[in-house]
């Protein structure tokens, strides 16, 4: 199928872009053309989805953009192992696409990363800058070799999702029948494998410890204090090398949007809103 640079989906609103390299990507964007733009991304193995129960209270202050990864939701899935220079690059072709100069930026976990590549390298195309529930670092390397290689299997697809569940959510959402809690554990049953598979390599070869003392963007830093993936000690860490950066702490796992809802927004709110 040929697709046009902008091309959309008649029935839901959905749009698309090809990347330079020749990626098509999906993005949606909500509220009025004249707020300022707010751009969100998403954690590993989600789609844009992940933002839809924060989108109504967003989208009256700012026109919010967001998008699917390449190997999520509704982009395409090039084959071999992804990079944050590729992933931060389709962030600044989407913006070039749109014509859009700067946006403030709000990404977790994975989308987090994503974030810290844009502060340090394309700074001219922030304006405030929210860092939720990621890292700058989660070496070692070896580790991830072999989570790479079995989540390539499709049988393990399940067993992966059971184990996404267990990291983002603390144990009452998982012991009862939960809406929120099933309607992730679909997004990332529908991600494709080599999209997990290359994000983590992505991830494998990522180290901003340092480098993020380049970002100059006025910052949040939002932590979960019970998150077993990207530790509350990496927030610290970040919220310590970023100048000036603010940190808050939220009592939460790692989708700090979904189990502090109203906490989340009312501070993001209150970030990009301030003088």
């Amino acid at each position: 199928m040929t697709l046009t640079l902008h091309e959309t989906r008649a029935t839901d609103g959905l749009n698309f872009f090809a990347t330079g390299d020749g990626v098509r990507i999906a993005y949606r964007i909500d509220g009025s053309a004249d707020k300022p733009v707010l751009m969100l991304a998403n954690s590993i193995a989600t789609s844009m989805s992940m933002w839809d129960g924060q989108l109504a209270e967003l989208s009256p202050h700012f026109r919010v953009l967001r998008y699917d990864y390449r190997g999520h939701g509704d982009s395409d899935t090039p084959a071999g192992p992804y990079s944050f220079d590729r992933l931060g690059r389709d962030v600044i072709e989407l913006l070039d696409a749109l014509h859009i100069d700067r946006v403030h930026f709000l990404g977790l976990s994975l989308g987090g990363v994503i974030g810290q590549w844009l502060g340090i390298y394309a700074p001219e195309r922030l304006g405030r800058l929210i860092l939720s529930n990621t890292s700058s670092y989660l070496g070692p390397a070896d580790q991830w070799e072999g989570l790479i290689a079995s989540v390539l299997q499709p049988e393990k697809m399940s067993e992966f999702a059971d184990m996404f569940m267990k990291n983002w959510f603390p144990s009452h959402m998982l012991e009862s029948e939960n809406a929120i809690v099933a309607k992730f554990r679909e997004m990332v049953l529908a991600t494709r494998p080599q999209g997990i598979a290359g994000s983590w390599a992505a991830i494998r070869d990522m180290d901003m410890r340092r480098t993020v003392a380049l970002i100059n963007s006025p910052t949040l830093v939002i932590a979960g204090q019970y998150d077993t993936v990207t530790l509350p000690s990496h927030s610290v860490l970040i919220a310590e090398t970023v100048p000036n950066a603010n940190l808050l702490m939220l009592p939460a796992v790692h989708l700090s949007n979904v189990e502090y809802e109203a906490e989340f927004l009312s501070a993001v709110l209150e970030f990009l809103q301030s003088k």
